[in-house]
């Protein structure tokens, strides 16, 4: 499958089924809500999860997606770079929590300092998801 094309059509949707190695070589899943942004998927991690610690020991892993309705599904391939926690309001995390925030919503929030603290308080960061390779289908 051509990679630009999966791209294309990820970047007309926002779930994703996360699924990172565990150390122990198992796969984990999650539901994630993710952006396309020049190429990558973005997603929003918290610090405490096991999606998180997977990243760090193993930054492997594929993002699959789907559409039931149209039979269509794609599975990218790749690895992910994370970036820090946020721990402050004006730190480059939470600036681009913030651009995320935007990218996924298709607005702003109705409160930014109240967005950013919670940020803060979840433990939240950002990971940058850079796919190899797509395999799937896309129908219609």
């Amino acid at each position: 499958m051509n990679l630009d094309d999966a791209l294309t059509w990820a970047a007309q949707r926002k779930h994703a089924v996360m699924i990172t190695i565990r150390s122990d070589g198992r796969p984990q899943s999650s539901d994630v809500v993710y952006a396309v942004d020049e190429g990558r998927l973005v997603v929003s991690l918290t610090n405490s999860r096991a999606k998180t610690a997977n990243l760090r020991r193993d930054p492997r892993a594929v993002m699959h997606l789907t559409s039931p309705e149209s039979w269509s599904y794609v599975s990218f391939d790749g690895t992910f770079e994370l970036s820090p926690v946020t721990t402050s309001p004006g730190d480059a995390t939470s600036d681009a929590l913030v651009a995320y925030f935007e990218a996924v919503a298709g607005e702003a929030h109705s409160d930014w300092a109240e967005y950013r603290q919670a940020m803060i308080d979840e433990g939240r960061l950002l990971g940058w998801f850079t796919p190899a390779k797509a395999i799937g289908q896309i129908n219609g």
